[in-house]
Parts: C-alpha cells; sequence; structure tokens
C-alpha cells in the first residue's frame, strides 16, 4: 500500500477518533517569575471521553546511525506500554511509517498525552476546533483539517519530543521539524512547554503550519479548546518560531490577504473560533489570579496573557482547575441542570466549566531549574475532576511505579486496585449530593495536600543536596521511594473517604436521614408538568 492511501486511511481514522476528544481540554502556561517558588508550570486538564489514564515510565533508547522509531497515529487508544521498546503493543493505534531515532532518548512519564521528561521538560495539549457555524470556521476546517494528509498527530508529536528534548525551545523545533517533514493529522492543537527557565505555547495548525511564542516570565497564559495565538513576530527569533509558510500558505489557499485590512492572527486565520464555550474559560481563569483587568466575560475577543496579581502556588493553580464560576452570574450550581444540591458532576450543564466531570487526569508540572535534573522534573497528577479529586507528586526521574496508577481505566471493569477507578468512585459517590459531600471532600483532602506540598520541598532539597554531594543513585531512590508510597497512602486513605461517602450518601440521603429539597426546587417540580405517555401504535 503507498505512503500516500496510507496516509489518507490513517487520517480517516484519526478524526474519527479525535472529534470524541475534541474540545475537551483547558491548559495554562506560567512564567517562572509569576509562580511563589520561581518554577515554571504548564498544566492539562485531559477532558474528553475516550482518552487512557493509565501511566508508564518509558526508559532511556538507544539512538544513532540506522536506528529507527515508528510513526504512530493514535498510539494511545489503550494499548500496553509497560515493555515499550521491547514490546510494541499501539492498542487501536496504525504504524503508519518511521522516522529516525538519532540520539538516545531521555526516560519519560507516558500516559495518554505523555507529561514530563527526565530533563524537566513538561507538555501538554488543548485541541482547537474551529467554528463549525459559520463560513470562516467551514473554510478553516476544509482546508486544515479535512485537506491534510499529514502523518503526525499530536499524541506522538509529544512522545518524540520528551524522547528528544532536553529545553521547551528543543521541543518547539523538535515538533515543528517533524510536522514540516511528515505533515500534521487531526485538528489544530495547542501545546503548551515548559523546562524551569522558559515557558513556550506551539500551535499546530495543519498541513506544515505551526508556529509557537515565549510566554513572558512574569505572565500567564490560558487556552480553552481554540487556537489563541493571535500574533507572531518574523523578526524576533528569540520569543517567537514558526514554519517558514506561516503567511504565505494562508494566502495561497485564500484564508488570508494583506489586502482585507485585518492583521495577521494566525489564530484567526487557522482556526477561527468565536465559541463561549471557549472564551468563558479563557475569562474566569485569568478573572481568578488577574482581577483588577476586569475582563469582559462576553467578550469573544480574550487577552493572550495577563500577569497574576500574586505569586502563584500548586493550591492556587488547583483552584483555577477546579472552578465552576461559583460566585460569579456563571455559577453552575444555582442551575436547574445542576439539580437541587449544586451538582457540577453531571453532562447536563450548559455552561462548559473547567472542573469537569469527564476529566481522564488533570496535571501540574512545576520544574524548578535551580534544583538539579533529578529533583526538578515534577508533575502532579491526579483523576476525574480537580475539585472532587486529590493530586500526587511524580518525577520523570523514578525508577518505578505502583501498580494503582497502571492498573484499570474507564473502558474496564470497576477496579479497586486502580487509582483512576477509586477517584471515579468517591466522585461519583459525591454526586448524590454534591453540596454536602464537597464538603467532606475538601475538609478531608485539604489538610492532606498542605502536608504533602511541604513534604515535596522538603524531599526536592534533600534530594539536590544528595546530588550536589555527588550521590544521584540516592537521590533517585529517595524520590521515588517517597512518590511511590505517598501514591500508595493516597490511594488507601481515598478508598476509605469512598467507603464513608458511600454509607453516608446511600439512598440519596445524608446519614440515613432525608436530603430535602430546597424551596426553590420543589417550586420547579411542582410546576413541571408529568412526563406525556407514549402513544401505542395501531397494530
Amino acid at each position: 500500500m503507498s505512503k500516500k492511501i496510507l496516509s489518507a486511511l490513517a487520517m480517516v481514522m484519526a478524526l474519527v477518533m479525535m472529534m470524541s476528544s475534541a474540545m475537551a481540554c483547558t491548559t495554562l502556561g506560567i512564567g517562572k517569575l509569576a509562580t511563589a517558588d520561581g518554577s515554571t508550570v504548564i498544566t492539562h486538564t485531559c477532558d474528553s471521553t475516550g482518552d487512557d489514564s493509565r501511566l508508564w515510565i518509558i526508559p532511556r533508547m538507544e539512538g544513532g546511525e540506522g536506528v529507527m522509531r515508528d510513526i504512530v497515529l493514535n498510539g494511545n487508544q489503550y494499548g500496553d506500554w509497560s515493555d515499550y521498546p521491547n514490546t510494541k503493543d499501539y492498542g487501536g493505534g496504525m504504524v503508519v511509517g518511521e522516522m529516525p531515532q538519532p540520539e538516545d532518548t531521555y526516560q519519560y512519564l507516558h500516559t495518554n498525552y505523555s507529561l514530563i521528561n527526565e530533563k524537566g521538560v513538561a507538555m501538554g495539549e488543548s485541541t482547537c476546533t474551529p467554528n463549525f457555524t459559520d463560513e470562516r470556521g467551514l473554510k478553516c476546517y476544509e482546508v486544515m483539517v479535512k485537506n491534510s494528509l499529514g502523518i503526525i498527530d499530536c499524541y506522538h508529536a509529544q512522545h518524540v519530543a520528551l524522547e528528544r528534548a532536553s529545553t521547551a525551545r528543543e521541543a518547539v523545533e523538535i515538533i515543528g521539524a517533524m510536522v514540516e517533514e511528515y505533515g500534521w493529522s487531526g485538528f489544530c492543537e495547542n501545546i503548551n512547554i515548559c523546562d524551569g527557565n522558559e515557558t513556550w505555547i506551539m500551535e499546530v495548525y495543519g498541513h506544515n503550519v505551526w508556529c509557537a511564542f515565549r510566554v513572558p516570565d512574569d505572565a500567564m497564559f490560558v487556552c480553552a479548546n481554540r487556537a489563541r495565538i493571535d500574533y507572531v513576530d518574523l523578526e524576533d527569533k528569540e520569543n517567537y518560531l514558526c514554519s517558514d509558510n506561516i503567511i504565505s500558505f494562508a494566502v495561497e489557499n485564500g484564508l488570508w490577504s494583506e489586502e482585507s485590512g485585518e492583521p495577521f492572527a494566525p489564530c484567526d486565520v487557522y482556526a477561527y473560533n468565536t465559541g463561549a464555550y471557549s472564551y468563558r474559560r479563557e475569562w474566569r481563569a485569568m478573572n481568578l489570579v488577574c482581577p483588577s483587568m476586569e475582563l469582559d466575560p462576553e467578550a469573544v475577543k480574550q487577552p493572550l496573557l495577563c500577569y497574576p496579581e500574586k505569586k502563584l502556588t500548586v493550591a492556587d493553580i488547583r483552584a483555577i482547575n477546579s472552578d465552576y464560576y461559583k460566585g460569579t452570574a456563571y455559577d453552575v450550581t444555582l442551575t436547574p441542570e445542576a439539580g437541587p444540591f449544586g451538582n457540577v458532576l453531571t453532562d447536563k450543564l450548559k455552561e462548559r466549566t473547567i472542573n469537569l466531570y469527564r476529566a481522564t487526569y488533570h496535571t501540574i508540572a512545576t520544574v524548578n531549574a535551580a534544583l538539579p535534573e533529578e529533583a526538578r522534573s515534577l508533575v502532579w497528577i491526579g483523576w476525574g475532576a480537580a475539585d472532587s479529586s486529590y493530586s500526587i507528586p511524580l518525577w520523570a526521574s523514578m525508577t518505578e511505579l505502583p501498580e494503582i496508577l497502571v492498573n484499570g481505566h474507564r473502558y474496564t471493569t470497576f477496579d479497586r486496585d486502580s487509582a483512576w477507578w477509586i477517584s471515579q468512585y468517591v466522585q461519583q459517590t459525591a454526586s448524590q449530593n454534591y453540596e454536602s459531600a464537597i464538603k467532606d471532600i475538601h475538609a478531608a483532602r485539604d489538610p492532606k495536600m498542605e502536608e504533602q506540598y511541604a513534604e515535596v520541598a522538603s524531599i526536592q532539597a534533600a534530594a539536590a543536596a544528595l546530588v550536589e554531594a555527588g550521590n544521584k543513585e540516592a537521590a533517585v531512590k529517595l524520590i521515588t521511594d517517597y512518590a511511590y508510597n505517598n501514591a500508595i497512602e493516597w490511594h488507601e486513605f481515598w478508598t476509605e473517604l469512598g467507603d464513608k461517602l458511600y454509607a453516608k450518601y446511600m439512598f440519596n440521603r445524608v446519614d440515613m436521614n432525608e436530603a430535602k429539597y430546597p424551596e426553590w426546587w420543589t417550586n420547579i417540580l411542582d410546576n413541571a408538568p408529568d412526563k406525556p405517555v407514549e402513544e401505542v401504535p395501531a397494530a
């Protein structure tokens, strides 16, 4: 079968799979001067209904002349990466080609979209679809998605970049080179990348077209499923990178012209999107940390950056990931769709919130360049909606992960030995009476999270001292032992909490006492019509 035909078939499969994952993620990119400990930060709430929650360590691999690597489309469709690269099980993924592996690779943490490597390069993504309701958006889709028959998708791009990149800038260049050589498959992706010194935002639009910019050290960027880069300075190579055809491709394909009078904004030219589904989350994330900007929640055009008015901690960033507009005019807990007890863990809400019931996982990578690589490659991960779950620290330098991080995913049966399933157990139980259960969850979780923040700082300092003393092996063991045992401790703690919640909210009661409906909900019920009787067709 020819490469061209194979690419076309793979594209069809990729689009089908990606449609279920599109419009699903919220991400942040934060510079090192905007955080309390001087770390660069990227986040990712992986909110699709089809992504894999399992986690593996991918070891260093040998590269060199003649060494090739598979190019895989949809390689994260529930394959088994536990023995990679010795065993290549890509699940529903498809090998569509191969590429040279020019150098030995770095170890990294691999999940649906891989997280961070041993050098401290971390990344996330947000899939960016254009409008499907107007001519401009449909043209973007036709030219940039439907007619792009490349073989590099976002999964593969991030895996390869983490295998090879020692800095965020290198990661941008590696992905850019892949896209230019092999072409892009799927919708536009916004990829956030950091390394302890710099934070970069990259957008790949389709075909071989891409651009990226560096987030200022004191700034924060947010993406909510729409392309966001609205300016590129072709002369400023320190802060902007892009494909050579970033403008010419648009002109040649009728997506932009100088005569139009519109400034060249890559996000609008290649992935035009004006939906409240996206801009409201952008507004909310920035408004939480930059309230004095007084941003308009109804404005389609939100600023590209904001400058946090206080130094951000991991707890602050978790609060953004946990947000559902509480205290604003868009508070979803006050809507009829949330029911009598303000349930935010439902698919019936009309407003798209950052905190989302269907989240596969949520991550916060905090990379501090002042620490040695063994200690700096830190990512916090939790499963399900952030507001009703916990986060644990993992390092890309670890030598072993507990089985609870590998066991189970949404297409397996319930597994009490799976971190993902136990997180869903607590979350689903909380949906019985959210306004009460979430207080129980926070009361149990928050003090333990605060202790963990302090422990992690101490572990990183101790590991750094061991490295400086010339004992890297002991540093890695310290980190591995702590993260491994801490993950198990949290899992046991969360399982016990789930059992307590399950008993407390049995039958939608509270400790077997009636959970009375509030008056406003009773009024809705009193005025609601009965379900219409279905007519039985005549024989």
